[in-house]
């Protein structure tokens, strides 16, 4: 991978994470587009590390506060009724579902979910579920709303996230949706619920970063540090942005890129593999 290929797909990256647009399913199109080699699961799960150190900066003070609070309601059963370490808790259940289904389906995701087919039907499924989520949503609950079963709910929503082209934050935010939460907290939970996955998945695919005809260790960091600073630009737009407009913009965008896909594999222009 060249240097100008990793600085591409770091901005790709970083723009793409925190839309509900799909960063894995960009991340195999613009090199199919391109005419690049596909940079494989490892490089996609690596470079995610960066958007995820994003997260941990921009939403530091409250993570900092959920786990002080989490910490001390092991000790302490009173404070298992406070609101920062119940959040604890539900971000460590929300996690579990994609945590087994990822070790479960490994070897299909590395392979058969990468097909272009199946990425382009899932960013027009998955937009067409978004905007729904949209219309039926009630928008009233706050993250101060979330219990067992919400979490349990959007956790499961996370987990389809792991065939590109679905998105973690177009999944999680359309359950929250559905659930009843507002866009900007439904997208609040669904960052801080990215970390776990996110930091697990790519610290377990770091032992693959250079084998095989992968991208080298150089290029997968440059594209990290470069994911890193694009993504944390993108966080703060987004939550600003949802406070005012709906994710029809999304929607629309989901649907054109499937159905350019569609054209472009019917027509032979690019390889589904």
């Amino acid at each position: 991978m060249s240097t100008f290929e990793a600085i591409v797909l770091g901005i790709v990256q970083g723009l793409t994470e925190f839309l509900p647009i799909s960063s894995s399913a960009h991340l195999r199109i613009v090199p199919a587009l391109f005419g690049w080699d596909d940079p494989g699961t490892a490089f996609t799960a690596v470079i995610q590390l960066g958007t995820m150190a994003a997260v941990v900066i921009y939403f530091w003070k409250d993570l900092w506060r959920i786990t002080t609070a989490w910490f001390a309601s092991l000790r302490d059963r009173d404070r298992r009724a406070d609101a920062d370490a119940r959040m604890g808790w539900y971000l460590i259940v929300a996690t579990v579902p994609i945590g087994l289904l990822g070790l479960a389906f490994k070897d299909q995701i590395e392979t058969g979910a990468r097909d272009l087919r199946l990425i382009a039907g899932t960013l027009i499924v998955g937009g067409l579920v978004l905007l729904y989520a949209e219309k039926v949503g009630r928008r009233a609950k706050t993250v101060d709303d979330i219990d067992t079963r919400d979490g349990v709910a959007i956790g499961l929503a996370q987990s389809a996230a792991l065939v590109p082209g679905v998105s973690r934050s177009g999944a999680t935010i359309s359950a929250g949706l559905f659930l009843g939460y507002t866009r900007e907290d439904a997208a609040r939970f669904s960052f801080l619920l990215s970390i776990p996955a996110v930091v697990l998945s790519g610290l377990f695919q770091l032992k693959d970063i250079g084998a095989g005809d992968g991208p080298g260790t150089a290029a997968t960091v440059l594209a990290t540090l470069v994911s890193f600073a694009v993504g944390y630009a993108s966080i703060a737009w987004l939550l600003r942005w949802l406070v005012g407009h709906s994710t029809a913009v999304f929607v629309a965008y989901r649907v054109a890129l499937g159905t350019l896909l569609v054209v472009l594999l019917a027509t032979g222009a690019i390889s589904a593999r």
